[in-house]
């Protein structure tokens, strides 16, 4: 499951939008984030990859005018990475195609039990597994 459902979550996005799956939940996780802006270094965490993988996309990213990054005004150890309002119109039009894979690949062949079962399963796991 581990080595299939990401390439199974990923060529809708890639097909629809020209979008990495780590690259929708950069997007993403920006998109959530307070003002539509994220410490890099929280960000990495959130996306599950390492600060200098996270930096190569985020540079891709700015390059095609979606994200900004700037010293942190409240600490300038940090950068900030911002979505662009294009960058946000990008997201939003790729959401419903990431959650139709979801739905098909993980959701919909679960029952309630099974997603039940699974969110605990997840929780336990999340506890022995530390961050980056």
């Amino acid at each position: 499951m581990l080595l299939l459902l990401p390439g199974r979550l990923e060529a809708p996005l890639q097909q629809e939008s020209g979008l990495s799956l780590f690259d929708y939940l950069v997007l993403s996780h920006v998109s959530e984030a307070k003002d539509r802006s994220i410490r890099m270094s929280e960000l990495a965490h959130l996306a599950n990859g390492s600060l200098s993988r996270l930096s190569n996309v985020v540079k891709r990213l700015q390059q095609r005018g979606w994200v900004v990054r700037s010293p942190d005004p409240g600490d300038g150890r940090y950068t900030i990475a911002t979505l662009t309002d294009e960058g946000f119109e990008v997201v939003k039009a790729a959401a419903p195609t990431h959650l139709r894979a979801v739905r098909e690949f993980v959701l919909d062949p679960l029952t309630a039990a099974d997603r039940q079962a699974l969110t605990r399963i997840a929780a336990k796991l999340r506890l022995t597994i530390p961050p980056p």
